[in-house]
């Protein structure tokens, strides 16, 4: 179980910096400064979660046991939430309008906050050594 996490991790991971790297280099001149921020924040939050990803892994390789929508809601809030402020972040730069998929950002963000939830709801459920 703890493999899917840590593909998830190091794929969003690497993502991030391609990402990271491809709009530092080759889109901060072509965008205004208020989409390279949004941009930015994509992959700041892509990271983040990256690394949580990482994190679970090792928790579950040492024996505990998480919800299995843990994963889910994780895995479909970073694609909704970063994945449409991309496509919002570049909208500009192409012929098609992504203004369409603006909703996808604040489900992706609430999947997000619900993953967080559900984690803390499960560690507060830990026993105490």
């Amino acid at each position: 179980m703890e493999r899917k996490y840590f593909i998830a991790g190091f794929a969003f991971g690497l993502l991030g910096i391609v990402i990271g790297a491809f709009g530092a280099h080759g889109l901060k001149p072509l965008l205004s400064p208020d989409s390279f921020i949004s941009l930015e924040t994509g992959i700041r939050y892509q990271i983040y979660h990256a690394l949580l990803f990482l994190l679970l892994g090792l928790f579950l390789r040492s024996g505990y046991q998480f919800s299995k929508w843990i994963f889910y809601l994780l895995i479909f809030g970073v694609i909704l939430f970063s994945g449409s402020i991309y496509l919002l972040a570049t909208n500009e730069l192409t012929t098609i309008n992504f203004k369409a998929i603006a909703l996808a950002t604040p489900l992706g963000g609430s999947l997000l906050i619900l993953g967080w939830v559900w984690l803390l709801v499960h560690f507060l459920k830990l026993k105490k050594k």
